[in-house]
């Protein structure tokens, strides 16, 4: 499983020319592995095809503009489960010593929560560890996936790579559920200022505790992707 996620972080990082060449890696990788059910393969290799052959500058536009400037949309966790909350500050703190609890050490520009560190984290410890981690965050995982298919994404297929790989929550499904955000049109400019007006937040020990879980433990950084074996 861990070269499996290491190869849906690399496609949830912005298009480059770089990631463009190692298309054909990642397509083996998940070939080789062969966790996940036929029908998300599929359509996994409909994204990969989507990134080889693309535009470099139209697929980074659309990078941007889903999650970039789509706030429903972001791919840093804790903006989907704690917003402006004071809680944030301290579950940034709390994720970031899990990983180097784990041997990660992550640059001080680098923010926890960006999903494709996360899932750069998970292939590192044990799957059955790194299964339940990610079965904390399915909520989110599902809702974010959601939002890609009504806009006919290619991107919802690594959602539901991810969601797969988790399994059934444990959770009744309205625990750890995500904020209730508004899915905005990223072109719509004024109702996109509107969302990402920021509220006063406090970061550091003195925010406010937050509750167990991944959720509770796990936004603008973005970390290369993982080398694909």
């Amino acid at each position: 499983m861990a070269n499996t996620l290491k190869a849906l972080s690399a496609l949830l990082t912005y298009p480059t020319e770089e990631l463009q060449a190692a298309t054909g890696a990642v397509s083996e990788t998940l070939e080789r592995d062969r966790v996940l059910p036929e029908p998300v393969l599929a359509r996994l290799h409909t994204l990969i095809r989507e990134l080889a052959t693309g535009d470099i500058y139209d697929l980074q536009e659309r990078y941007v503009l889903l999650f970039d400037r789509t706030r429903s949309l972001s791919l840093h966790l804790f903006e989907h489960v704690h917003g402006e909350s004071r809680d944030r500050g301290q579950a940034m703190i709390d994720l970031k010593n899990l990983y180097e609890q784990n041997g990660l050490f992550i640059d001080a520009g680098e923010l926890p929560d960006f999903l494709p560190l996360f899932l750069e984290f998970l292939s590192l410890v044990p799957a059955e560890e790194g299964r339940a981690l990610l079965g904390d965050a399915r909520h989110v995982l599902a809702a974010l996936g959601e939002r890609l298919q009504k806009r006919k994404s290619a991107y919802a297929a690594v959602f539901e790579a991810l969601t797969a790989l988790a399994g059934r929550p444990d959770a009744p499904a309205d625990e750890e559920a995500p904020l209730d955000e508004a899915d905005t049109d990223p072109t719509d400019l004024a109702a996109l200022d509107a969302v990402w007006a920021e509220e006063p937040v406090t970061f550091g020990p003195t925010a406010s505790a937050c509750h167990d879980g991944l959720v509770a433990r796990l936004r603008a950084a973005r970390r290369p992707a993982a080398d694909i074996q």
